[in-house]
């Protein structure tokens, strides 16, 4: 009898403990600064313009050459997320279908995508091409640059 008085004060301890912690959540508090800064909607979302980069139609060969068009391209990107225009960016892991990486773009149209993505010199030297898809998603994206910046380790000496 001991044993299951035992089981029954640890489970109803165990029972009623979560029901206890279970407090209704603090709503979030509307930042409509934040919201007008981010460029958010009612919904807290705002457009932007996604982009596939695939494998393009000239692989440029190992060696200098495609050693200085990576490079530009990682600057290209840099330039791009500190203006305020890329939001997020990265490579796929393997990918069979030729799907490259991604770009984000907060900009309003397709065109001004383009003319952003035409500036990258893995675009412009055929390494890659780019499809371009308009997209809805949380205005929250914008932070992801300088949250970035918070998670990346300084450089070993």
């Amino acid at each position: 009898m001991k044993r299951w008085t035992h089981f029954l004060a640890v489970a109803l301890l165990c029972g009623s403990a979560p029901l206890a912690a279970q407090e209704a959540p603090a709503a979030p508090s509307f930042d409509a600064a934040l919201a007008k800064r981010l460029g958010a909607d009612e919904h807290g979302m705002r457009r932007y313009v996604l982009v596939v980069l695939k494998t393009g139609p000239k692989r440029v060969p190992d060696g200098e050459q495609r050693k200085a068009m990576f490079a530009g391209h990682f600057a290209n990107m840099e330039r791009l997320s500190k203006e305020g225009k890329l939001t997020v960016a990265g490579p796929f892991v393997e990918d069979p279908a030729g799907w490259r990486g991604l770009f984000v773009f907060a900009v309003a149209d397709v065109e001004e995508a383009k003319r952003l993505v035409a500036t990258d010199p893995v675009i412009i030297q055929g390494e890659m091409v780019a499809e371009y898809h308009p997209w809805y998603s949380s205005a929250a994206l914008m932070q992801i640059p300088q949250l970035h910046e918070r998670l990346v380790a300084p450089a070993k000496p």
